[in-house]
């Protein structure tokens, strides 16, 4: 590998879980560097509202516990809510160079 340098990450586009979601679903995507105070401060305020009943939390990678720690405080905070739950995969394709041209691919 030393031979090689990574030029560039692909991640191929990964389709919402659910198909018979409305297309005004709120998505709340949870990254690694994410403040919980944020993302419960807008979904627990959108859910407070009566026109919004469902809220779709997705997370990957190391932000799965985060993700997850979101979703059981909305259950503490908000009773009478329901959680269906769904693991998916997400492909990510590494394209690597070699640094010498000449050298080639193994």
């Amino acid at each position: 590998m030393e031979n090689y340098k990574k030029t560039k990450i692909v991640e191929k586009p990964c389709p919402l879980p659910f198909t018979d979601l409305p297309p005004d679903i709120i998505e709340m995507k949870v990254k690694d560097g994410s403040k919980i105070r944020n993302l419960m401060g807008y979904a627990i305020g959108k859910m407070e509202l009566d026109s919004v009943r469902q809220i779709v939390f997705s997370g990957s990678g190391k932000a799965v516990s985060k993700t997850i720690t979101c979703v059981e405080i909305m259950k503490r905070r908000l009773k009478e809510l329901h959680q269906i739950t769904k693991v998916l995969f997400r492909q990510i394709e590494e394209i690597w160079e070699p640094i010498v041209p000449e050298a080639g691919l193994d």
